[in-house]
């Protein structure tokens, strides 16, 4: 925790994003209020209006009793229309109040809708959350910030200078890392803390699947190689940060969840395209395999892919000196002296592991109400708001969004990435301004060839 903190405070100092905020402090709200249950109206703004984050505005608007959603931006019109279509059809309707006056497209959109609001979505494509977020913050308002937050180390340290100014401005920030918001996790996870497996000695997370959405618009289709590429932003490394970043970065959430928040010392593994080898699939890998070292001698394995036509697989394992927690599986496999039988199990594995040194503790197994996550999230938001008690969750989603980069980086490499190194990086991804016209033109990263910055 120490070397992760030491490292944020110096960036923290440096980013360009800690100048903006500390400069637009002074014409900012100093501080939200909090605002009486059931009685100010609370303003909501929803920037990105993609299929999470229109999903993210409804979860929003059943959170609270008085809440009207009242502005919303999208770089393109035509996602915004179908956003706004979608939220009018559905159970939230009456708490729809965006009148094309309060509809904003372009890469300052952004700007416009958070200048209406109390409470934000963020839910643009992730290369653009950290310049939302600080904007936010410099507003005062409360944000709901989906996951990943940066596509690259410069990102992550802005994303980290607006959260300790949110901290400042008693502003709260809730991560769309929502598994944290998964009562049976959580309280699954509260067994590891209590030292019911024993020490840590493992960590095995794993999200290999078949991939999400097909690209969306045909060059032809668009008017600019700009547009072109954030109509299929998933595909390209600077807009999503390539699928380990955009995706699989929960399972790596859970690594840093169960190590304390304290970050790795290195990583290095390998990662590549095999099936996903077209063109219209940008620049992004189609799987990665990377191992993270700690300084306590603890490794995590983690894994992930995008290949149809194969297995899926979402799961994670921490593994302790005296048994197994399957977190998705919200259990707790202890081995037991009186029990050394050989079994392909987990509970088996223990056995066969640890033996007569074994505590006499017993297996455990969530069997309490389970909760919708998505939802969960965002009550604890607007709960805290109401109360005018902050919650932060800046810290940690900035650190499982830099693992997901520091094994990306890795990987494209083919180099050991050091935190140090990575919390230092300077490969800035994106372009130097935003216009709709030429778009950046990165490579498929070869290991060897390809250098870290």
């Amino acid at each position: 925790m120490s070397e992760f903190k030491t490292t944020r405070r110096d960036f923290v100092k440096q980013t360009t994003a800690a100048a903006l905020v500390a400069a637009a402090s002074s014409s900012a709200r100093l501080s939200p209020r909090a605002y009486a249950v059931g009685g100010d109206q609370l303003r909501l703004a929803l920037i990105g209006c993609g299929g999470r984050g229109t999903g993210a505005a409804a979860n929003a608007l059943k959170a609270d009793e008085n809440i009207k959603l009242v502005a919303m931006a999208d770089a393109f019109k035509e996602r915004l229309d179908g956003s706004l279509k979608s939220l009018k059809e559905s159970d939230v309707a009456g708490k729809v109040d965006v009148p094309e006056d309060r509809q904003f497209t372009g890469f300052d959109a952004y700007q416009h809708a958070l200048d209406q609001a109390d409470v934000a979505v963020l839910a643009a494509t992730p290369h653009f959350r950290p310049r939302h977020l600080a904007y936010a913050v410099e507003k005062g308002v409360h944000v709901f910030a989906e996951k990943p937050v940066a596509t690259d180390a410069p990102g992550v340290r802005a994303i980290l200078a607006a959260c300790e100014k949110a901290k400042e401005k008693g502003i709260s920030i809730v991560s769309g890392l929502c598994w944290r918001y998964h009562t049976p996790r959580v309280e699954t996870m509260k067994h590891v803390f209590n030292g019911d497996i024993g020490d840590i000695v493992a960590i095995q997370t794993t999200y290999n699947s078949g991939g999400v959405w097909a690209p969306r618009k045909k060059r032809e289709e668009v008017d600019s190689d700009m547009a072109y590429q954030i109509w299929n932003w998933y595909y390209y490394t600077w807009l999503s940060g390539d699928h380990i970043t955009e995706q699989a970065v929960h399972g790596l959430d859970t690594m840093g969840w169960a190590m304390g928040e304290e970050p790795p010392v290195q990583c290095w593994g390998t990662g590549g395209r095999q099936v996903r080898t077209d063109p219209m699939y940008g620049n992004i890998y189609d799987h990665f395999s990377i191992v993270y070292e700690y300084a306590n001698g603890v490794r995590g394995y983690h894994t992930c892919r995008h290949w149809k036509g194969t297995d899926s697989l979402v799961k994670d394992f921490v593994l302790g000196t005296n048994g197994v927690c399957d977190v998705f599986g919200n259990s707790i496999s202890v081995a037991k002296p009186s029990q050394p039988q050989r079994s392909s199990s987990f509970k088996g594995l223990c056995a066969d592991l640890f033996g007569d040194k074994a505590p006499a503790k017993k297996s455990w197994k969530y069997e309490g109400e389970s909760c919708d996550m998505y939802q969960n999230e965002h009550d604890r938001l607007f709960a805290a708001i109401r109360a005018g008690s902050p919650i932060n969750n800046g810290e940690y989603m900035a650190r499982s969004t830099m693992l997901a980069i520091m094994g990306r980086t890795a990987a494209y490499t083919g180099q050991t990435i050091t935190w140090e190194q990575m919390m230092n990086s300077q490969e800035s991804l994106g372009p130097d301004k935003y216009e709709w016209g030429d778009a950046p033109q990165m490579p498929v990263a070869i290991p060897g060839k390809t250098k870290f910055v």
